[in-house]
């Protein structure tokens, strides 16, 4: 049975209860940052089938220790970045109000500081959500992922330079286009610098498209819903935030990226970076559209990026991504397993902390590749003996490994929606049954459902039984439709918030967790109005943009219903990038063209790329512009206001959890 059809079934069941007799609901939703008998019973069991103590993650993790910073990382206003001892608390037993297994994670994720892997080669970890590795080459350090916030970025390179001795950073590694791998890249250099001094700064083929793709094309849905994968918003606590499984949290920083001086292709590529000699081994397709994994024989290191970590990771992101490949996810880190694991005396990645020991580097990939293999090959099984992906995630069963390796646990993924994303990479989002390839959506589709179980009463009351049998996934499902429905009702939204709340504290991943969580805070005290996370609205990010892809960007705002005038073609000269570009304005569409200009334009914009950038970010209008000297338009200046004034700018809190 499929899902949507499984939910009409229980209303359906609850719809003849309801009409029988169904009594008023009465009872308030218990006391937030309570667990329930239900939750301490789930959260106990798992704890007990779990080997919790084994003690080998936690020496890697605080293996070579050399210094910590001490004082908070704060911006330039003296707002904070990253709270250093946010997590402190996450010591000893875990409370009932967090699953043990992501109690244990994030208790390694909060050891934090610099950490010698090797004699030249050294982690920054704990003061990001991603690791910063710095090799040390013949005359400066070559800086492995430079965190996701300058400010970010700046104190972890400091802190390396006042340990190790001052030297010039002299390589920048991107190893995917993930903005935790590249944000912080305008901390650990200045761009003009890197020009002058020929730094190299290598990424894999394909990163700047994909960079931009996900924080510019669609940065604005996919960082409102970071807000809650992350737990942005959320305090650090016990009942709150305690982690995302792939480290902490988010910093709240300056995003910034400049582009790559090469994009590096192929398996086996060799480069060689101050001194420093690197096998890259791309990973296109994998955790992210444009990666790499390399190996450093002078060290006997790999490096395994974001492709192998000291967790199971997405297929498909809770803060949305395009879909990810399992099948080559494996086969990459088959490939490494092979061809170097038994040249490797150590594993490092850009998350968590590094494996130690020849044969532990390769349990570790061996582990990791059949997670991901697994994954794949059994929703394959499934789907191809008429599974939905409903069905699939309720029946895939936890293999063995994750028993024995920890690294393969759902501390971010997780076997339910990795078996649905590997089902959509597949069959895409529609499970095959006729009634629900065209069902309405959620509010709609609510009002019935509310219908059906015979008022908001009957339907409260249920989701009230449902909560007191600890069944909090049809208690949710039964009050969101009350909430979407009617969102003032008060005693929907809050059982609905008590029901978030015990899903956020059995969850193993931290990602589900901060979902659920911020879910139940949004139904309790509304929406914040900070704590985002928009590289598409940073000055740092905007300049290192290509021209095309910021133009690709103002595509997608284009609101054709603002757009009264005939089609038309605007040309842009940018004077100190030399770049010309033609825009095709249409009713329908705006087309960029660059390196052309149309013949017949209705105006030409003449202007640097860096006054553009102050245009499209309103730091600056064009008659300040204009007036400076530093902008002339020729032509129809009406034509210009008109595709302007039809550029939507999108709002970022828009509801998620409610209507």
């Amino acid at each position: 049975m499929n899902y949507a059809a499984a939910a009409l079934a229980g209303l359906i069941a609850l719809a003849a209860c309801s009409k029988a007799a169904a009594p008023a609901p009465s009872a308030e939703a218990p006391p937030a940052g309570t667990a329930t008998e239900a939750t301490r019973t789930a959260n106990a069991a798992l704890a007990a089938r779990l080997p919790l103590g084994e003690r080998s993650d936690f020496d890697d993790a605080s293996r070579g220790l050399l210094a910590q910073i001490t004082e908070d990382i704060v911006d330039a206003e003296g707002g904070i970045v990253w709270a250093v001892n946010a997590h402190d608390f996450i010591t000893g037993e875990a409370p009932d109000t967090v699953n043990p297994s992501l109690w244990r994670q994030e208790s390694l994720n909060a050891i934090h500081g610099l950490f010698e892997v090797q004699d030249g080669l050294y982690q920054v970890r704990g003061y990001d959500l991603a690791t910063m590795s710095v090799i040390r080459g013949d005359t400066g350090w070559i800086i492995v992922d430079p965190l996701l916030s300058k400010e970010t970025g700046a104190a972890a390179l400091k802190l390396v330079n006042d340990t190790l001795g001052e030297r010039p950073v002299t390589g920048i590694i991107y190893t995917h286009s993930h903005g935790d791998h590249f944000g912080g890249v305008r901390g650990v250099i200045d761009e003009a610098d890197a020009a002058a001094r020929r730094v190299p700064i290598l990424a894999p083929i394909g990163f700047t498209e994909a960079a931009v793709s996900e924080n510019l094309l669609a940065g604005n849905y996919m960082s409102r819903r970071a807000v809650l994968m992350f737990g942005n918003t959320l305090p650090d606590s016990a009942t709150e935030q305690v982690g995302v499984g792939l480290g902490g949290r988010l910093s709240r920083g300056t995003i910034g990226i400049i582009p790559p001086t090469e994009e590096v292709p192929g398996r086996g590529t060799r480069r060689t970076v101050d001194g420093i000699d690197f096998e890259f081994i791309d990973a296109a397709n994998t955790e992210a559209p444009a990666e790499f994994m390399f190996y450093l024989p002078q060290f006997r290191a790999l490096c395994t990026a974001e492709v192998a970590t000291a967790t199971f990771h997405n297929g498909l992101t809770l803060r949305g991504a395009k879909v990810r490949d399992f099948l080559e996810w494996s086969r990459v880190i088959d490939y490494a397993l092979v061809n170097y694991a038994a040249r490797s005396d150590v594993v490092f990645a850009s998350h968590h902390w590094p494996t130690f020991g020849q044969d532990r580097v390769e349990d570790f990939l061996r582990g990791q590749r059949d997670i991901y293999r697994y994954t794949h090959d059994q929703t394959v099984r499934r789907a191809n003996s008429g599974q939905t992906q409903f069905e699939i995630a309720e029946a895939i069963e936890e293999p063995a490994i994750q028993s024995t390796n920890f690294d393969t646990r759902g501390y971010y993924g997780t076997l339910n929606h990795n078996s649905k994303a590997v089902y959509q990479h597949y069959f895409g989002w529609w499970d095959g049954v006729p009634a629900t390839f065209n069902a309405w959506p959620m509010e709609e589709h609510a009002k019935r459902m509310v219908a059906l179980a015979g008022g908001e009463d009957a339907a409260l009351a249920a989701g009230q039984k449902a909560f007191g049998d600890g069944d909090y996934r049809w208690a949710a499902e039964v009050l969101n439709a009350i909430v979407f429905t009617n969102p003032q009702n008060q005693a929907a939204r809050d059982w609905l918030a008590s029901s978030y709340e015990q899903m956020g504290f059995q969850a193993e991943s931290g990602a589900w967790r901060d979902y659920y969580l911020t879910g139940a805070a949004e139904l309790r005290r509304g929406l914040p109005d900070e704590g985002t996370i928009r590289a598409a609205g940073s000055a740092d990010f905007i300049r290192g943009v290509p021209t095309v892809d910021l133009f690709n960007a103002l595509a997608v705002r284009y609101d054709p219903s603002k757009m009264t005038r005939d089609p038309f073609a605007l040309n842009f000269v940018f004077t100190d990038t030399g770049e010309t570009l033609a825009l095709d304005v249409g009713r329908s569409t705006t087309f960029p063209r660059p390196g052309q200009a149309a013949a017949n334009p209705a105006a030409t914009l003449t202007m640097t790329r860096a006054a553009f950038n102050d245009l499209i970010l309103r730091t600056r209008t064009f008659q300040e512009i204009a007036g400076a000297g530093e902008a002339r338009l020729d032509g129809d200046a009406t034509a210009l206001l008109a595709w302007f004034g039809a550029l939507e700018t999108a709002p970022f809190w828009f509801n998620i959890v409610e209507p």
